[in-house]
This record gives C-alpha cells, sequence and structure tokens, in this order.
C-alpha cells in the first residue's frame, strides 16, 4: 500500500512537535538561493512560532479514504499550457496527517509568485469537503513533479515535514529522504523540521533539470535548501544545505534516509506474513573516506539499536534494496523488488563525524523504522551558518560500483552440526558473496575468511563455491556468552593471499531471551545408541 506519510512523521504529524510557518517579505529584485539563506539566517534569530494546526476542523477530521479524495485537478497543473516544459508541478491538500499550512511560490524569470489556494485546482469526489467553504489563504500540504515521459505518474513528492520521494526507472515509490533530522533515537521526543515554504522554478524550455527552493523551520534550526532535480534510469538530486541553528542540537543528522524493514531471510523475527520478505530496503552500504566498503545488512529488532559508524570525509552512504527476485517477495501490489535505492554522495569534505543507523522495532509495513544519516562530530552551536552539498541518486544501483564482490544474500537459523543432537545454543551464519573476482577463482586457489566477534565465540566456520552464483558462501556459528540479549556484532570478509577479494560484511546480532533459545533436538537423535 502507499504510504503518503512517514511512519516518524507520522508521531510528529499527531502532535508531538510543532510546525512553523511565517510570513516572508519579497526579495528586491529577482529571488536566488543568497536570499533564502539570509531569511533562514534571520528567522533563526527569532523566536519559534508554530502553526501548526491552522486548518478548518473538518479537514482535521477526514478518514484516509476521504482524504484520498482530495485530487489535483491535472487541467490546472504549473507549466501545463507550454510545450516546450518537461515537468508539471501539481499540489497537495491540507488535511488528515497533513495539518500546517505549506506556501508555495512559483518563479517565473527570477520573479516568485504566491499561488494561492482556490477550489477549483482539485477535485473533491466523495469526501463530502466542499471546496467553496473553505478560506483562500488555506495554504497547500506540499507538491509533486511529474515528467514528460509519463504525466500520470510521480516522478517526486515532498509532503510532510521535510520528508520527499522520487523514482528511478522503475517509476516505483519505495523509502524517503529528508531535509534534516534532530536528536533521532535520544531519550527524549524527536525534533522534525519542517518546510514550510517552497518556491518552485519554472524549468527552461526543452530543460530535463527542475530547480526547487525551500524554507526549513523548527524549533531549534532553521534552514535554506536549494533541489536541482534530473530524471533518468538514475533520478539524480544536487542539494544544497545551509543550516542555522536556534539552539545546541545534540544529534545533528545530514541527509537522512528513512526506510522500512519488517522481515527478511536474515530476521525472521516478525515472519507471520505470507510473503517471504517484506521491505524497502535491505542494507545500509558504506564507502569509507579511506575507501574501505562496509555493507551493513538491516534488522527489525525487538528493540531500538543505535549504531553510529566513525569516518572522516565518507565518499558516500546508502540504503539499498539489493535483492530485486520477485520471488523473495511475491508481492504483485506494491512490488517491494522494484524499490528504488538511495546513495548519498557528500560534495566537497565533510570531516569526522558518524554515519549512523537506527533501527526501531515494527509490527507493520506500513511504517517505517529505518533511518540512516551523517552526525557531524563538532558540536552543533547558535549562530553557526552550517553549508552542505550532496548528490541523491534514486535508482535500482548506486551510481558507483564497488569492483570488489558484494553480499549477495544473508540467511540466519539455528547453529548446530545436522545429525546430532545440540548441547547449547548457537546461531547460524551464511553469508553468500558474489560479483568482483570471485568467479574467477580457480580450485589450486585457497579462500580465506577473515572474522571477528565482539563476544562469544565462532565456531564450524567453512567457505565453499556458490556456482548458481558465482561465488562463495561463508557459513559459522555464534555461541552467545551468556544469557543476556546484549548485541553482538561481526565483521567478515573474504581474502586470497592477503587480498580483499569482497567488501566488508558487518552485522549485529541480538541473541534470543533465554526462554527463546530452544534446541529443537528430535527423540531419534537423543536415543541413539552410543550418542551422548
Amino acid at each position: 500500500m502507499p504510504r503518503l506519510c512517514f511512519a516518524l512523521a507520522f508521531v510528529f504529524l499527531l502532535g508531538t512537535t510543532a510546525y512553523s510557518a511565517t510570513t516572508l517579505p519579497l526579495p528586491q529584485g529577482k529571488f536566488d538561493y543568497a536570499w533564502l539563506k539570509g531569511q533562514a539566517r534571520h528567522l533563526a534569530s527569532q523566536p519559534y512560532v508554530s502553526h501548526a494546526g491552522e486548518l478548518p476542523a473538518v479537514l482535521k477530521k477526514l478518514s484516509w479514504d476521504q482524504y484520498m479524495q482530495l485530487a489535483f485537478n491535472p487541467e490546472h497543473a504549473l507549466w501545463r499550457n507550454d510545450p516546450a516544459s518537461l515537468f508539471r508541478a501539481e499540489l497537495f491538500h491540507l488535511g488528515l496527517f497533513y495539518q500546517t499550512p505549506v506556501t508555495v511560490y512559483e518563479i517565473i524569470d527570477g520573479i516568485p509568485r504566491e499561488i494561492d489556494y482556490t477550489p477549483d485546482l482539485f477535485q473533491y469526489g466523495s469526501s463530502g469537503i466542499k471546496g467553496k467553504d473553505l478560506p483562500k489563504n488555506l495554504g497547500f500540504a506540499g507538491f509533486r513533479f511529474r515528467y514528460h515521459t509519463d504525466w500520470r505518474r510521480d516522478l517526486v513528492a515532498f509532503l510532510g515535514a521535510s520528508y520527499f520521494r522520487a523514482v528511478g526507472g522503475e517509476m516505483q515509490y519505495g523509502m524517503s529522504a529528508r531535509g534534516l533530522a534532530v536528536d533521532t533515537a535520544l531519550p527524549r521526543d524527536e525534533e522534525f523540521p519542517v518546510f514550510t515554504h517552497f518556491w518552485l522554478e519554472k524549468p527552461a524550455p526543452g530543460s530535463d533539470t527542475a530547480t526547487v527552493y525551500a524554507l526549513l523551520d523548527s524549533p531549534s534550526v532553521t534552514g535554506a535548501y536549494r533541489f536541482d532535480i534530473r530524471p533518468g534510469h538514475t533520478l539524480t538530486m544536487r542539494v544544497d544545505a545551509a543550516i542555522y541553528p536556534r539552539k545546541p542540537i545534540e544529534r545533528l543528522g545530514i541527509a537522512p534516509l528513512t526506510s522500512m524493514f519488517l522481515t527478511a531471510e536474515n530476521d525472521r523475527r516478525m515472519s507471520h506474513d505470507w510473503r517471504p520478505e517484506i521491505h524497502d530496503s535491505d542494507g545500509l552500504l558504506m564507502h569509507n573516506g579511506n575507501g574501505e566498503w562496509l555493507w551493513r545488512p538491516l534488522n527489525n529488532p525487538p528493540f531500538l539499536r543505535y549504531n553510529a559508524y566513525m569516518d572522516f570525509n565518507p565518499k558516500g552512504f546508502g540504503l539499498l534494496q539489493r535483492d530485486q527476485n520477485f520471488d523473495h517477495y511475491q508481492d504483485d501490489g506494491v512490488f517491494y523488488d522494484k524499490r528504488p535505492s538511495v546513495w548519498v554522495e557528500p560534495l566537497g569534505n565533510w570531516g569526522k563525524g558518524y554515519v549512523v543507523l537506527v533501527e526501531i522495532a515494527n509490527l507493520d509495513e506500513t511504517f517505517d523504522n529505518i533511518v540512516a544519516f551523517w552526525n557531524p562530530a563538532e558540536p552543533v552551536q547558535p549562530g553557526q551558518e552550517l553549508l552542505y552539498s550532496y548528490n541523491l541518486y534514486w535508482g535500482t544501483k548506486p551510481p558507483v560500483q564497488n569492483r570488489l564482490a558484494h553480499t549477495k544474500d544473508t540467511f540466519t537459523g539455528l547453529g548446530g552440526v545436522v545429525g546430532l543432537p545440540r548441547k547449547y545454543y548457537s546461531q547460524r551464519f551464511a553469508v553468500d558473496f558474489a560479483g568482483g573476482d570471485l568467479a574467477m577463482i580457480g580450485t589450486n586457489s585457497t579462500i580465506r575468511p577473515v572474522l571477528e566477534t565482539s563476544a562469544g565465540r565462532i565456531e564450524i566456520t567453512s567457505v565453499r563455491p556458490q556456482h548458481a552464483i558465482q561465488g562463495f558462501r561463508c557459513m559459522f556459528d555464534v555461541v552467545p556468552p551468556d544469557e543476556t540479549q546484549n548485541p553482538i556484532n561481526l565483521r567478515l570478509y573474504l581474502e586470497a593471499d592477503g587480498r580483499p577479494l569482497t567488501e566488508t560484511w558487518i552485522y549485529q546480532w541480538t541473541p534470543p531471551a533465554p526462554q527463546d533459545r530452544k534446541l529443537y533436538n528430535p527423540g531419534h537423535l537423543e536415543k541413539q545408541p552410543g550418542v551422548e
């Protein structure tokens, strides 16, 4: 099912943190990014003012089905009547979860014009809403772009807090990105900054790039953003962000990505659904500043998990949907096999910091529970100007491919030796690697696993060819050190003659509670003569 709002935003929109909007003066002369940065800097010196919920009560009480009836009239799409424009823009109606008015401007030849809400912009269907009874200064919830290759399908949408999504060549929505994350996974409510104003610049005739400017606001921070959006089999967004803190921020998230992971071959804690796998992304890929490639499969843990991977001037990171095999999902409704990956490519030096991964316990696929972002190491203080530029790539594969073999699959299950009774609990891991030079490895070469664990012990380790994928499988068991559920960190790559052949697989495994560590020994094994 489509998720027009995202799980973490759900909490926000329901009232834990307030949106804000403010009236902005028109620029003296033509609009430009420098002017917008000046407005954001000035706003950061002013007290935060919330405008949450400033819309008629009838719109707040809509059901999901009623809200879905509020459809923009495509006859009024921006730039529809310009045959030279490759883009059209449509607006989202306020209501249901979207209860803070957003101001939208159109920029033509550098001059901004505010777009007024009028009833004829929307079709109200069976919602029960009468557009003529709504105020003319109602505002909007957000907007979307469509592209000349298919005027009926979305290219990108900005809707809810600072969330936005885009599609690659598969034209399939999946995970989302945000303008900024503030205090994610701390022992208090997360703060969700909001894009309160958008400026949509009319593309030049025949141009394949659309530009959007946005003003961000929240109790802790303001920001000025520019998005240059170029569609393609891999859609590219160039993002420029100028961030102005109002107060100290303990955990600032740059280029945050948000996704959903419920169950998969490596984590079947929530495997009650008939579909084998349910997720928008299956792993976090990191390309460190030192050149190392790290692959971290995602999990749906029984409790919130926070991991921070230190780096200096990262080359890139992203949440990927590597598994694109329909048979692994069997979902012919939302097509998880077609969900795009999103790769963050920093532009310039980002210095010292951390790629953060947050995994939240999840019971339902309509809620996002995975967050990844860059957290700068330097303290964030009021009065600063923090400038970040990066590219976002939306598509089935990241733009930069690792020449080493990559992790194809991660399987987990009960450990032990088949045919022998288990005396203690262990967890089996089977990690498949493919690509790189693995298909060229001869029978006279020795492949060695380089394997580490932060706790417990490793046993029954093996490496063997997997001809079906032209790769290799490493199998091993992990025995927990005690009966606690303290997470255990694992690290693995394959090498030959001291040379790495694969990316580095990293994993965090939480052992089950003692009462759940069942050995499942069949009775006939326990009764074999001579077997102790």
